[in-house]
């Protein structure tokens, strides 16, 4: 059966804002100005006024984002930075990267983000920096995890790649911590044609070291500063990307109603939880996710119904594979594996009707049953 429900429909959204992309990426192609253009300039200015904070710097891609961060905040070898254990592996690839070593932390049952508790207690005296991750849209307690910060002299790096426009206490993410980062796949609320990230700061000192670091340490042709990387967002993608910005507002407050349609329909279900609700603006709905019992059956269960969905995350950071070297054990974050066993992504996108809504429902209600 063909899917009557795609998880996201990235065709649907290029058809809305089909004739503003074609003319965006026309002007690039025309001017060959793919590198450094007035567009990424632009794009890059656009993006730090609705992050409300003073820079915005793009880069290859949201992992790059994470590396560069870390590394303009000075972290490396001998370092510990915390991540919480239920995220997607570039938040801690890009600790590694530096040669630090990520301190993982379970999450609160509830919203599936970091227990500041479980941050305060993993901080050591090798504790540089921690990772907090503003994960599937919404915003995490910004006030105590900065608090904690400033109290034992660590840095905030936030992981915002989920949570574009997402707001705490009225202010927008990415402009409390020391520095922040945001990924621009496809698939975001915010997605570019391609791989594409920027980072984000109100500080002119760690704007400048990420700028450099991004572009080979360098601010000027063949003179450099200290050695670098080739992390810099090409200028088809910032086009596409400034095109994207101006409905991005729009696009969040549809993905928040999809949200409210789904509450209402599955909140007296008792095979399913639901994560907790946020203040309005809190949370972008970057992923709609529901906890149920025999998960796997379910999704395969709706896949035969037609209705496509994802596990963000099946299996928490410490017992990766790639991590069996730090002798993390099953049973260390009991909130992150329950998740991990009972998470599931039902589609939600800006443009999802309310028939295919119910479509979802119906058929989740059936799989659970």
């Amino acid at each position: 059966m063909g899917q009557k429900v795609p998880f996201v429909d990235l065709r649907a959204q290029y058809d809305s804002i089909k004739h503003e992309i074609d003319a965006a990426m026309a002007g690039v192609i025309e001017r060959t100005a793919f590198v450094g253009g007035a567009e990424c300039k632009q794009f890059e200015e656009d993006f730090a006024l609705f992050c409300e904070v003073d820079h915005a710097i793009g880069v290859g891609n949201g992992t790059d984002a994470l590396f560069l961060a870390l590394r303009a905040l000075g972290v490396g070898k001998g370092d510990e930075v915390i991540v919480p254990a239920n995220t997607f592996i570039a938040t801690s690839e890009a600790v590694s990267a530096t040669g630090a070593t990520p301190v993982f932390v379970d999450v609160e049952p509830d919203t599936a983000l970091i227990d500041c508790d479980a941050m305060n207690a993993a901080i050591g005296p090798r504790t540089a920096a921690v990772i907090p991750v503003h994960l599937y849209g919404r915003a995490c307690d910004m006030t105590k995890i900065v608090e904690l910060a400033k109290r034992h002299g660590i840095a905030v790096v936030e992981d915002a790649a989920q949570a574009h426009g997402a707001r705490w206490n009225g202010k927008r993410v990415g402009g409390f911590g020391d520095i922040a980062c945001f990924s621009f796949y496809p698939g975001k609320n915010l997605g570019a044609y391609g791989d594409a990230g920027a980072v984000v700061t109100d500080n002119d000192g760690l704007a400048t070291r990420v700028r450099l670091l991004k572009n080979h340490g360098r601010d000027q042709k063949y003179l450099h500063k200290m050695e670098g990387y080739n992390s810099r967002l090409d200028n088809l993608q910032a086009a596409v990307l400034g095109v994207k910005l101006r409905h991005l507002d729009g696009w969040n407050k549809a993905r928040e109603q999809a949200a409210g349609r789904y509450r209402e329909l599955l909140n007296e279900v008792s095979a399913i939880r639901l994560l907790a609700s946020a203040a309005e603006g809190q949370h972008v709905y970057h992923l709609f996710v529901v906890c149920c019992a025999n998960r796997d059956d379910v999704r395969s269960r709706l896949r035969d119904a037609g209705v496509a969905a994802g596990v963000h995350y099946p299996l928490p950071l410490h017992l990766q594979p790639a991590y069996s070297h730090l002798r993390y054990k099953a049973g260390a974050f009991p909130q992150a594996e329950r998740l991990a066993e009972t998470v599931l992504s039902v589609p939600i996108y800006a443009e999802i009707t309310e028939g295919q809504q119910r479509t979802v429902t119906e058929a989740l209600l059936g799989a659970v049953s």
